[in-house]
């Protein structure tokens, strides 16, 4: 039986989430991408807290198109980052396939600072 599009991400993202785990010095970067938005957080898994999010959502992000946006959360949340401390993250693509707006968000944080 062929699975859905949510269940076959479901199915990747728990996969991902047993190998990767973020710290307090290295939190994990997650991102959900929805139709017409994108969401970059970083999450302390041992204590349970977000450190620090990014949406296209907020004010201060002016984009045009999808992929701007995704530019725009790269750098916002890689600034947020180095204002916080922390400088390695490990990114956690959420089942989503690293191309696109995800691949687009990882470059532009790198480029603003972040090791992963």
């Amino acid at each position: 039986m062929a699975l859905s599009k949510l269940q076959r991400r479901t199915r990747i993202k728990r996969r991902i989430r047993k190998i990767i785990s973020g710290t307090a010095t290295k939190p994990r970067l997650s991102v959900f991408r929805s139709n017409k938005e994108i969401y970059a957080q970083l999450v302390d898994d041992v204590n349970g807290v977000t450190l620090a999010s990014v949406s296209s959502r907020d004010k201060e992000i002016k984009a045009t198109t999808k992929v701007e946006g995704a530019t725009a959360v790269g750098k916002s949340i890689a600034e947020k980052a180095t204002t916080a401390g922390i400088e390695t993250v490990a990114f956690d693509r959420n089942g989503y396939l690293y191309h696109g707006r995800v691949k687009v968000l990882a470059d532009a944080a790198r480029e603003a600072g972040l090791k992963f």
